[in-house]
């Protein structure tokens, strides 16, 4: 089976492209890498943005909850806020098997 490239930049011509070899990178080679940051310390680096939703699905809103609760579930670590909207949905359907 033949193996199918993409072409390479039109100032190299397909022979040259053909020909670049690409090695793997090693752990060594991981580990001298440092941050773009920091090897072009002039340049500005936009932060990355999050799009709009495409389908909303939560509704932002403020409550107040008790200091034991929110503690418990930061303590779990990032994605803890997702992690309390689950267990609330568990509750919202349970009552609602109860009810229905």
């Amino acid at each position: 089976m033949s193996e199918t490239r993409k072409p390479g930049p039109a100032h190299i011509s397909a022979e040259e492209w053909a020909d670049v070899d690409s090695p793997e990178l090693t752990d060594a080679d991981f580990a001298r890498m440092k941050p773009a940051r920091e090897m072009f310390p002039g340049l500005e680096f936009p932060k990355p943005k999050r799009g709009p939703q495409k389908a909303p699905t939560k509704v932002q809103t403020t409550i107040r909850l008790d200091r034991t609760v929110i503690e418990f579930f930061r303590e779990s670590g990032p994605g803890w806020q997702s992690r309390l909207n689950d267990e609330l949905l568990e509750v919202v359907a349970k009552a609602r098997r109860k009810a229905g």
